[in-house]
């Protein structure tokens, strides 16, 4: 008898994870959210971490592009799913998160990667809610006969949204072509062919491929003049402009989140600095009450 419901409890265990995941009708008043695999829930997501769009430099025409598509989302009509490839650090992720922050109307979702096999049933969920939904995948970097790659594709077809449709999906990849693997001859050998063809299948489902290349030294030093602007940093711009080459040097990258970063570092020695000033000026002034 135990052992039948030790087999029936797995049984029922299976179901379940095959299951649409459980999620509101309706997802609140909450722009943002994170599907926690674990508990199998979404999670609101604060939605002030996202950067302004006005700050988002060296990606206008990829910023424009995507800004479009989400707005034709939001307003109901036809977009298409969207590929951000290229360069790591180089604003992909800022720029969903940006465009989906700027796009009243518009729900973002994140799914990590370790749950990739939950999205085709996160999208039917979300097909169902009252509010449009962007379904996003950071970073995808799958291999051939990856479970979740057969996950993928039934979201995916079409490559394009139809009117009225609830659920856009947005992926942001290292590489244009999500899935690797070494490529055959294609010509002589079918095997390296069928291989070519799954390689290239969930790219393809994408009807919008934005691609982010690494950036000059201009672009660079526009984005960490807009970041020292945005956070009122008080560095005089030739000093700020040398310990950033120095400070992407260091890291061997000129990226936005290379600029992010330094930003953060000069942030904090600026307020350092500042703090360290108050202490000797409110010393001084107890000094002078006191007579001393």
């Amino acid at each position: 008898m135990n052992t039948y419901r030790a087999i029936l409890e797995r049984i029922a265990a299976a179901l379940e994870r095959l299951a649409p995941p459980h999620l509101p009708i309706a997802l609140g008043s909450a722009q943002c959210f994170v599907w926690r695999p674990a508990s199998r829930r979404l999670e609101e997501v604060d939605q002030e971490t996202a950067l302004p769009l006005a700050l988002l430099k060296g990606m206008e025409t990829q910023k424009a592009a995507l800004l479009a598509n989400t707005q034709a989302f939001a307003a109901g009509r036809p977009a298409n799913h969207a590929l951000l490839w290229g360069a790591r650090g180089t604003g992909k992720s800022a720029l969903v998160k940006a465009v989906a922050g700027a796009t009243a109307g518009v729900k973002l979702v994140e799914v990590p990667a370790v749950a990739l096999s939950d999205a085709p049933a996160l999208v039917e969920a979300l097909a169902a809610s009252s509010d449009r939904a962007i379904l996003f995948l950071d970073d995808l970097a799958l291999e051939p006969g990856d479970a979740a790659l057969r996950a993928l594709k039934p979201a995916l077809d079409g490559g394009l949204a139809a009117a009225g449709a609830r659920v856009l999906v947005y992926a942001t990849a290292n590489r244009r072509h999500i899935v690797g693997g070494a490529r055959g001859d294609a010509h002589s050998d079918p095997m390296a062919a069928d291989a070519e063809q799954e390689r290239l299948s969930l790219s393809d489902r994408f009807g919008l491929w934005l691609g982010f290349h690494p950036l000059d030294q201009a672009a660079y030093l526009e984005i960490v003049a807009a970041f020292a602007t945005h956070f009122g940093l008080k560095t005089d711009p030739e000093t700020l402009r040398a310990e950033a080459l120095t400070w992407a040097m260091a890291r061997g990258a000129r990226s936005g989140r290379t600029a992010q970063q330094f930003i953060a570092a000069r942030r904090a020695a600026e307020e350092a600095s500042i703090g360290v000033r108050d202490a000797r000026g409110g010393s001084g002034l107890r000094q002078e009450a006191e007579g001393i």
